[in-house]
């Protein structure tokens, strides 16, 4: 049963005496209740005054499935789920219940995995050799036995099929440790995309027949979408798959490019065309997603791609001639394949962060000794100012991977939200670009030592490089992030745009609404969603910045929908805008759940941990202020960007004439 609870903030006692006692007063309601044997917090969710009840209604219609109960008008069942916290915050819609960072493991759940940890750290300090398997360019047999021998082919497999059965935390955390970038490749094409399709669609029969193998590692997985003519348009394969005469199996030809664990994998998701041979119409031709053994026949692979970074994963060309598949090898439904290799791809990507964040520990840790002991000017690196500014630079940065890998992680496991998508590509784009930086940032501190062989940095350039172009690059998520959450907007939005864009028909409406944004006009919105009540008191400054940015994203939302109504689809410089500005805002509430949660309950460093959620949601906000007076003014240099780009494309390089160059002597 659910029950009400009051929770009290503590606080450290350091404000006005009268000012303490009013913040001590501060009390927050929470509802609790539990989820598949976890307590979860949830709050109803929080819209700014300008939203009619009407207007409220309609966007949880839009998220809940109709025969559900609606969030806040009856007690959540165990399953109710709610729609997107990124897309609702495109209408000003924000789900207090994430300013409660999770909690998702017991003490059990909590010791087991720390005892787990232990034995995989170990391995890999003492193992792993990133040097050696950059220079050789494979993983050796005996350290992938080793992996094998950790479980960590099994690592989210249920236990029922012999997997650890590891939920989306616990994967986070192990993830951390997996130290380097080839290993982290294999593991990751082999579990989180290779046998992902099985554990999200496959049958009783498919995942009885293959998980016990995969999760021991004796099979290895590998999942084959990207072509040689499809690369991010993943719908555009051209791999087909027919029917044999007697109807038992599919029969499938082509090439798939690029695909990790290639040469090294007996279990293949393979992505193709189907289509009833009497018909000859492109539209009805889908794809569909097949379990393909290589034992099957007709399979086979090119060589290893002499790649720039995670040279120790396997990467090749896998090729399919006339390979039969048994028609009950289908994973899920024949031509559901683009939804499936979609939704194994999102369910993904989340872990991207705390792979990274571990990446990151590791290199700070490296730098340390170095910066303390290493003199120039007669004093140590560490007392030199923009050294400083490295070093909380990479600290801030590697807090907000964690934390925003860690919330998405815990909202996955607590089974209330039925999409994560969105969250999961903001994970991986913000982590893939802070990781790059954050070891660009270490070469720069070791200088000319930095650029030497034997450190490092050469290798974990060369793999970190490569988390900004697969898995989607991060251009495309980028598209993906705001065409998600603007499309989401335009349906609960679709009426009064329309009026806005017709101010001649609808004048009552055209002039309400000028009033109603007075302040936005100022950039100055009216703060009421009252977001820092949920927040520890010494976090009120940020939550208004937070706040802020909600309702400002709200307001371009709605002026650039009624600038360019559909066709917003094909702004892409405005959609990346609207990308930046909505990952902003779920990392500040990453950051400032986490550290309200820590000094609530007393972490240690808590105390930095205010200090590093301050820093970051400042620097955030600045971004945010800049990103949506942009979309707001209008075109900006947009269309300078597309005339120059067009110059480059008809001169086939660049086309300024030499400095030297003169017209006249």
């Amino acid at each position: 049963m659910e029950r009400t609870r009051w929770e009290v903030h503590k606080i450290k006692i350091f404000f006005k005496p009268d000012v303490c006692i009013m913040k001590l007063a501060r009390i927050i309601p929470r509802k609790w209740g539990t989820f598949g044997g976890y307590r979860y917090a949830h709050n109803v969710s929080t819209k700014n005054s300008e939203t009619t009840p009407h207007e409220a209604e309609s966007s949880i219609d839009s998220v809940v499935p109709k025969t559900a109960p609606k969030v806040g008008i009856q007690e959540p069942a165990p399953s109710l789920k709610q729609g997107s916290f990124a897309k609702r915050i495109f209408v000003g819609d924000f789900d207090t219940g994430l300013l409660t960072y999770p909690e998702v493991l017991d003490k059990e759940r909590h010791e087991t995995l720390h005892d787990m940890l232990k034995p995989i750290e170990d391995f890999f300090e003492a193992k792993v050799d990133s040097r050696k398997i950059d220079a050789d360019a494979k993983i050796s047999p005996a350290l992938l036995e080793g992996l094998k021998e950790l479980g960590l082919f099994g690592l989210q497999i249920p236990q029922e099929y012999g997997g650890l059965g590891l939920n989306a935390t616990e994967f986070a955390r192990v993830g951390e440790l997996i130290s380097d970038g080839s290993v982290a490749v294999t593991l990751a094409a082999h579990q989180s995309i290779g046998l992902k399709g099985l554990l999200l669609y496959g049958t009783e029969e498919q995942k009885q027949k293959y998980l016990p193998k995969l999760a021991t590692g004796e099979t290895i997985a590998a999942f084959c979408l990207t072509e040689p003519s499809s690369g991010s348009d993943a719908g555009s394969v051209q791999t087909r798959a027919r029917l044999s005469p007697d109807g038992k199996h599919w029969l499938l030809t082509g090439s798939k490019l690029w695909i990790s664990n290639g040469g090294i994998a007996d279990f293949f998701t393979v992505f193709a065309r189907t289509a009833d041979d009497n018909v000859t119409d492109r539209s009805t031709k889908r794809i569909t997603a097949f379990a393909v053994e290589r034992g099957f026949g007709g399979v086979s692979n090119g060589k290893p791609e002499d790649k720039h970074g995670i040279r120790g994963s396997n990467t090749t060309e896998v090729f399919f001639d006339n390979t039969p598949v048994p028609v009950e090898n289908v994973i899920g439904q024949v031509g559901d394949g683009f939804k499936v290799a979609v939704n194994i791809l999102n369910s993904g990507r989340f872990s991207m962060g705390s792979s990274c964040a571990g990446a990151m520990k590791k290199m700070m840790e490296y730098i340390s000794d170095h910066v303390i002991n290493r003199k120039q000017f007669g004093k140590p690196l560490k007392d030199f100012g923009l050294i400083q500014e490295k070093l909380a630079r990479m600290t801030i940065d590697t807090y907000v991977m964690e934390s925003m890998a860690y919330l998405t992680a815990g909202m996955l496991d607590s089974g209330l939200y039925e999409d994560c998508a969105v969250e999961a590509a903001m994970v991986k784009v913000m982590s893939s670009e802070m990781v790059w930086r954050g070891v660009s940032e270490a070469m720069q501190i070791y200088g000319g030592m930095g650029y030497m062989k034997e450190q490092p940095f050469d290798v974990a350039l060369r793999d970190v490089r490569i988390l900004q172009i697969f898995e989607g690059t991060n251009e495309i998520l980028r598209l993906f992030i705001a065409l998600m959450g603007v499309q989401s907007a335009g349906k609960q939005l679709k009426d009064l745009v329309k009026k806005l864009r017709n101010p001649f028909m609808y004048p009552s409406v055209a002039i309400s609404k000028a009033f109603q944004r007075t302040r936005h006009t100022r950039d100055a919105p009216s703060l009421n969603l009252n977001l820092k009540s949920f927040l520890h008191p010494t976090l009120t400054k940020e939550a208004d910045l937070l706040e802020y940015s909600v309702l400002r994203l709200q307001y371009a939302v709605e002026i650039v929908l009624e600038r360019h109504g559909s066709k917003i689809i094909d702004q892409q410089l405005d959609l990346q805008r609207f990308a930046n500005v909505a990952i902003d805002i779920y990392a500040m509430t990453a950051v400032l759940s986490r550290a309200s949660r820590s000094y609530c309950i007393g972490i240690r460093n808590a105390e930095s941990e205010i200090t590093i959620a301050a820093a970051f949601c400042q620097e955030a906000h600045r971004r945010v202020r800049q990103n949506i007076e942009e979309l707001v003014d209008g075109p900006n240099c947009d269309e300078y960007v597309s005339d120059l780009a067009k110059k480059v494309v008809e001169n086939k390089g660049y086309f300024c004439e030499h400095p030297l160059t003169r017209t006249f002597w």
